[in-house]
């Protein structure tokens, strides 16, 4: 298993990679605190303050931090303490988001901080989620929103928000994705959707696509293994669907904990008749991570019944992910059935569509097929 002492060293040696070259695209002031004002909060008479960022609407006395640990009350106000020091920057595809449907086989740039809104036991980025700025501020770079942009420009790359969850650093994330838009780069972010509405509509203004991470199917599975809760989750949903952003889901089954195959069924028929057939969903293989480490890996088997159940429920676009060369890694045709997207694990191998339909038999395959 690897250490939280490698896994840093890992995200420092890639960051440190990456940006080598004959240019420097490092600010070149350094300094020992990121302070932004925040965005969506309300400051009280006492000089407490209701960050309004989240489905948690933190009230926040002075001199203390809401429950992501990012955001910090300093005199009334309300600061972002992670603007501008991102602790992950990499390179990825666009499969790995994972979002199947738009731009396939492009790479994205990714950002990531610290720390995270929710709680998740099973986290698989918990030594980014669930540590502190602190924590890893030895391992944070100083770098502006219009150097990012440059960057992904230059290297013709989308942007992505991604690896501990983006809402923790709206207010870098929003700057970095309206410059991106701005100059036509291809800009998501992968969220577990608990923001609250007013920001999230700001924010989808300039956005392209959205990955959401859809934790279970019950009120209890994401009170007691996430410390969160599903209802705003939903409504994040219903938003993305409504202001017709590009939307992709994605379901972590865990054995004994949402793998529940008639709740995975009634899960199925609230995506179709809410957000439509063509969303597609993801059923992502588990693997013991962070407090979930008793647990085994996802059998194949459960995945694979429960996209039996989420095809015969109607939706027409449901993946197997986490499973290196399985067959339902690719995207088939639904009239049809030949395949139109073929993948390796998140390298694409062949693209049958065009003009975004199936080259076989016409067919309109949903998706964001170009800029």
């Amino acid at each position: 298993m690897i250490t939280r002492r490698k896994f840093l060293k890992f995200c420092t040696y890639t960051m440190m990679a990456f940006f080598m070259g004959k240019e420097n695209v490092f600010s070149s002031t350094k300094t020992k605190e990121a302070l932004k004002e925040a965005r969506f909060y309300k400051s009280n008479s006492d000089k407490s303050v209701n960050c309004q960022l989240c489905f948690r609407q933190c009230l926040i006395p002075e001199g203390k931090r809401g429950f992501c640990r990012n955001r910090e009350n300093r005199k009334g106000v309300l600061y972002s303490i992670v603007y501008g020091r991102p602790s992950a920057i990499q390179f990825d595809p666009i499969e790995k988001e994972p979002m199947f449907h738009n731009l396939p086989g492009t790479k994205i740039l990714c950002i990531g901080t610290a720390s995270c809104n929710f709680r998740c036991k099973f986290c698989h980025n918990w030594h980014l989620s669930q540590r502190t700025f602190e924590d890893l501020e030895p391992y944070s770079v100083n770098i502006s929103a219009e150097e990012i942009v440059r960057m992904a420009k230059d290297r013709n790359m989308g942007l992505s928000f991604t690896y501990n969850e983006p809402t923790v650093f709206y207010e870098f994330m929003f700057d970095i994705a309206k410059k991106g838009r701005d100059v036509g780069l291809n800009t998501i972010f992968h969220t577990n959707g608990g923001m609250q509405e007013k920001p999230l509509r700001e924010l989808l203004k300039h956005m392209r696509g959205v990955t959401v991470d859809l934790k279970g199917f019950t009120a209890d599975h994401y009170r007691d293994v996430s410390f969160a809760e599903m209802t705003p989750v939903l409504n994040t949903l219903k938003v993305i669907k409504e202001t017709g952003k590009w939307l992709e889901i994605v379901n972590l089954v865990i054995p004994t904990l949402n793998d529940n195959m008639e709740k995975i069924r009634e899960m199925c028929r609230w995506i179709k008749e809410n957000l439509g057939a063509d969303v597609p969903l993801h059923f992502t293989r588990f693997f013991p991570a962070y407090k979930m480490t008793h647990l085994p890996p996802t059998p194949v088997k459960t995945l694979e019944q429960a996209r039996d159940i989420a095809i015969k429920e109607g939706l027409r676009y449901v993946y197997i992910g986490n499973v290196p060369g399985h067959k339902h890694n690719s995207t088939f045709c639904p009239h049809c059935n030949k395949k139109v997207i073929t993948r390796s694990h998140f390298s694409v191998i062949d693209i049958s569509i065009k003009n975004g339909k199936c080259k076989y038999c016409g067919y309109l395959i949903p998706g964001l097929w170009d800029i």
